[in-house]
């Protein structure tokens, strides 16, 4: 085989084992699916929509998530708590400055606050775990 041949195809399949490389690493680069919706995202709104009496356990367990406490009540019905609390601190600063000439001047202010809210939910089942009642209490200070 002369030797032109033979550096044509090792420069092919060269080439090939590149594009196959490539085609490899830019099938890696394609977007992921958006993450599904997070039972830790638990709003006054999900609870208004989507808990009725006569749910089932399952079916509030995969709109809310598990719930932080369960407890059963003297007749060995079973009462579910979710409690969240978040807290949000903002801090702004505010500056200024002037010069005239060659006195000079500047302020300053800052300002910080702090949101805390809570949310806690309270599902109470009957005896074959269907929703009897329901309850929740939002507060933010």
């Amino acid at each position: 085989m002369p030797r032109s041949l033979r550096i044509a195809r090792s420069f092919l399949s060269t080439l090939s084992v590149l594009a196959l490389v490539g085609a490899t690493g830019l099938a890696g680069c394609r977007h992921p699916e958006p993450p599904a919706p997070s039972a830790t995202n638990l709003t006054v709104g999900t609870v208004q929509s989507q808990i009725e009496v006569g749910m089932d356990a399952a079916s509030v367990a995969q709109a809310l998530g598990s719930p932080n406490i369960v407890t059963t009540d003297d007749q060995r019905r079973e009462t579910w708590i979710y409690d969240k609390v978040s807290s949000e601190m903002v801090d702004t600063q505010n500056s200024a400055y002037g010069t005239l000439i060659i006195l000079g001047g500047s302020t300053s202010q800052r300002q910080r606050s702090k949101t805390q809210r809570t949310l806690t939910i309270i599902i109470k089942f009957d005896e074959a775990k269907k929703v009897r009642d329901f309850s929740y209490n939002y507060s933010q200070f």
